[in-house]
């Protein structure tokens, strides 16, 4: 077998396959043409048995031919596939367009924002009016920033296992139990003057009740600038209550102790709901423990390098989950995490 017959063979071969993928008008068609020319008994298997019958001078020319020609079946086989897909794309367009013109589906249900990201965004939003930026931290901490950095001892209970979660991943490594170390990492990276805040999820070895959950989210508040007192504290508080109830809200502050802050507060306020007079809300006392507070002890601004003769500042927390409960009225933590359509429907009318 000559070479320019060998060559002739395949051209041949190839212009028919082509041309017979071309001219497929269906999946069907094109399917038939492909187990014509490459299928197990196609035309292309069929060359490739003459190997067998050359001499060694002809095979090495007779396989580039076949590998030729295999390759450029199978391209035109593909360009083929892709304009039939193309083809078969366009015409179910045509046929399955959409009339926004239409009337919506009725009884179709509507997404509604979660009761923590309803609270969360408001929340964020009045301290912005008030000159607060939102920044972030990590959940999976150290025990110096989610501790020692928050002037909190060796040997307080909070750091025990029974408390908190240490994790496997390296030593004195912890879920954060609180959101405060967002504002330590915050004053080493912008320093002072400091007006920041911060909400997220926080992690403590807590039992599973109606009340709480080994997990929550938290929202605070940092404030570092010259001459910061309490009386700066008690404004900043009762203007974000009294946005966040849209009513003039009375609150009342009792001596606490946190290790970060010093003097330190619980912020009372009078009950929204039933002005004072007692209700199921506020179980009959008038009044509803709403957050933690104070003036930052001067050992956390030294440990991040602040000069505490020049600056001072003030620190609130709150929970969010909490405080959506109560907004909301809602009774069972728990219902906040269930995922029930049920219960989230309720909040579709409240999205902004």
């Amino acid at each position: 077998m000559s070479q320019n017959s060998i060559f002739i063979s395949f051209e041949n071969l190839i212009k028919e396959g082509q041309k017979a993928f071309l001219e497929a008008d269906s999946k069907d068609e094109l399917e038939k043409a492909r187990i014509q020319f490459l299928g197990d008994k196609g035309e292309l298997k069929a060359e490739q048995k003459k190997m067998a019958t050359l001499s060694k001078e002809e095979k090495p020319l007779f396989g580039k031919a076949l590998n030729t020609a295999k390759q450029a079946l199978e391209e035109a086989f593909e360009e083929a596939k892709t304009k039939i897909l193309a083809q078969s794309i366009q015409a179910k367009l045509k046929t399955e367009t959409l009339d926004i013109s239409l009337p919506s589906i009725p009884n179709c249900s509507v997404g509604a924002l979660h009761p923590l990201t309803l609270i969360t965004e408001e929340i964020i939003e009045i301290f912005k009016r008030l000159g607060f930026s939102l920044i972030d931290g990590p959940e999976i901490e150290t025990e110096y920033y989610n501790f020692t950095a928050l002037n909190t001892p060796e040997g307080h209970p909070a750091r025990d296992e029974q408390d908190t979660f240490y994790t496997n991943l390296a030593p004195h490594i912890l879920l954060r139990s609180q959101t405060s170390p967002i504002q330590v990492r915050a004053l080493e990276t912008h320093g002072v003057p400091l007006r920041v805040m911060s909400a997220g999820r926080v992690y403590r070895n807590e039992e599973i009740n109606a009340r709480k959950l080994p997990f929550f989210h938290q929202f605070e508040i940092l404030c570092i600038e010259k001459n910061i007192n309490f009386g700066h504290l008690k404004w900043t508080l009762q203007q974000f209550l009294s946005q966040l109830f849209q009513d003039e809200i009375e609150i009342r502050l009792r001596p606490d102790f946190f290790p970060f802050t010093e003097p330190s507060a619980e912020v009372d306020a009078k009950c929204p709901f039933c002005k004072g007079k007692g209700c199921s809300t506020c179980g009959g006392r008038g009044w509803l423990e709403l957050l933690g507070c104070g003036l930052v002890d001067p050992n956390v601004l030294e440990m991040a390098k602040v000069n505490t003769q020049e600056y001072s500042g003030f620190a609130a927390g709150l929970g969010l989950d909490r405080l959506a409960m109560l907004k909301y009225n809602i009774s069972d933590i728990r219902n906040l995490y269930s995922g029930d359509l049920r219960f989230l429907s309720q909040f579709s009318g409240l999205n902004v």
